[in-house]
This record gives C-alpha cells, structure tokens and sequence, in this order.
C-alpha cells in the first residue's frame, strides 16, 4: 500500500538559494530509490516556501528513504536553512 507524504519546507531569507540547492539534490537522489513512486518539488513564488508531493512504495521504503545519507544531511542542516518543516502524511482519497 502507498504512502502519501506532504511536506512543507519553509526557507529563511538569506538562505533560500542554498536550501533550492540541498533540496534539488534531494530530488534527485529520492527518485532513483528503488521504493519511489512520486518525488517531486514545487516552490511557492516569493513565499520562501518550498512544497514536496512524495509517493512510495510502502513503509519500509520510505523508512529506507529516511536513512539515506542525503536526507540524514539535510536534518543536519535544516534548523541553519530552514525556519519551519511541517510534513503530512496522507491518504489518497481520490
């Protein structure tokens, strides 16, 4: 069964180019695991807001994907490039 994640990834000012570039490589690495179904990022025009729609195989995957040493930098990082991150998980209902 899928897993639907929603994440919302708010940027500070001055490190909004920086937090693209780390979120970009997130991108890209997310899409070539084997449990990915769906990695893909919007950002919210002159908000600093940054949206991930995610899809993935099952439980296990994304917990796979949450070990990845990407990601595990990007927790590293995210309280110096970020000033929020709420993250849903969801059911499709449609």
């Amino acid at each position: 069964m899928s897993i639907y994640l929603t994440a919302i990834v708010k940027g500070k000012p001055d490190t909004v180019n920086p937090l693209r570039t780390v979120l970009l490589n997130m991108v890209a690495n997310s899409r070539k695991e084997e449990a990915c179904i769906q990695y893909d990022l919007h950002e919210a025009a002159g908000d600093l807001t940054f949206i991930f729609q995610e899809e993935w195989k099952d439980q296990s995957g994304l917990d796979l994907h949450n070990q990845q040493p990407y990601i595990l930098a990007f927790v590293e990082q995210a309280g110096a490039l970020t000033d929020d991150i709420i993250i849903y998980k969801t059911e499709k209902l449609a």
